[in-house]
């Protein structure tokens, strides 16, 4: 009775587990398919749904890399992520090892102001970054440079989580040992400490460039019309003209969070077999 009772709930749980993955994904499998539709259509023809091959076209997957203003998107996206990033990962991780001292004062009233910016809602970030750098002593708002503090600024956070996580199973007797054979504080960190902490370093870091390439409120704040990053030119086209180019952009992104999702599964691993204990 127990045996068939105890199936029973792993059935449901299985079931009801079942549901919220189609729940949380089915919309990724409506995106898909619509960005090979032949026609400019946000829904599916009939003929679509008949499998013809005629109703199924790569053109908007060309239309994203033939046109200039696309061209000049995905340029923007990649230049303030990859700047954006460095930033944010050599701060967060600073911040993190410094955080990480036992006689760090307020440790936890400055841990909780780093990571403020992950939990403020956005638009009240991207309203507040506008008039911070509209400034005339600052004069950064429209500029690259102001996007790209500003990204930083969100992505950092990420950084300081991941590498403290990694932290705390660190051996400091290391450190200590090679301060013991003569090692000055910049050989420590760069010998012994980075190597060990690189996983939770590059985690943060790729939590932060997809922080970067997919903010748009910001963006719409701060950046003018060279400035112009893939989320802000796929909301264009929703708002200002019938485009679906963006289903082919959205596919492509969903293709490029999964490998971040799967590139941070495996320095997970990575990291929990580096301090298991030999």
């Amino acid at each position: 009775m127990n045996t068939l009772f105890w199936r029973t709930v792993k059935g449901a749980i299985g079931v009801f587990t079942a549901f919220g993955f189609l729940f949380l994904i089915g919309p990724l499998f409506v995106i898909v398919p619509l960005s090979f539709n032949a026609e400019p259509y946000f829904t599916f023809r009939p003929e679509m749904l008949m499998l013809d091959p005629e109703a199924f076209s790569l053109r908007w997957y060309e239309n994203l890399f033939n046109d200039e203003e696309w061209h000049r998107a995905l340029f923007n996206s990649f230049f303030i992520g990859i700047c954006a990033t460095i930033l944010a990962t050599t701060l967060g991780t600073l911040a993190a090892i410094s955080l990480n001292q036992s006689n760090f004062p307020a440790r936890r009233t400055v841990m909780a102001l780093l990571i403020s910016p992950m939990v403020t809602p956005i638009v009240i970030v991207g309203v507040s970054v506008f008039f911070f750098y509209s400034q005339p002593f600052i004069g950064l708002a429209q500029t690259y440079l102001g996007i790209i503090l500003s990204h930083a600024m969100l992505g950092a956070p990420f950084v300081v989580i991941t590498v403290t996580a990694t932290l705390a199973g660190f051996n400091q007797t290391l450190m200590h040992a090679a301060s013991s054979l003569g090692a000055n504080a910049w050989t420590r960190f760069r010998r012994v400490q980075l190597p060990l902490i690189s996983p939770g370093v590059i985690t943060g870091g790729l939590f932060a460039f997809a922080t970067s390439f997919d903010e748009v409120v910001v963006v719409l704040f701060m950046g003018g019309l060279e400035q112009r990053t893939l989320p802000r030119q796929m909301w264009s086209g929703i708002r200002e003209e019938i485009n679906p180019t963006i289903l082919a952009v959205a596919t492509l992104l969903i293709i490029f969070a999964v490998l971040v999702l799967f590139t941070v599964e495996w320095l997970r691993a990575r990291t929990a077999k580096q301090l298991q204990p030999q």
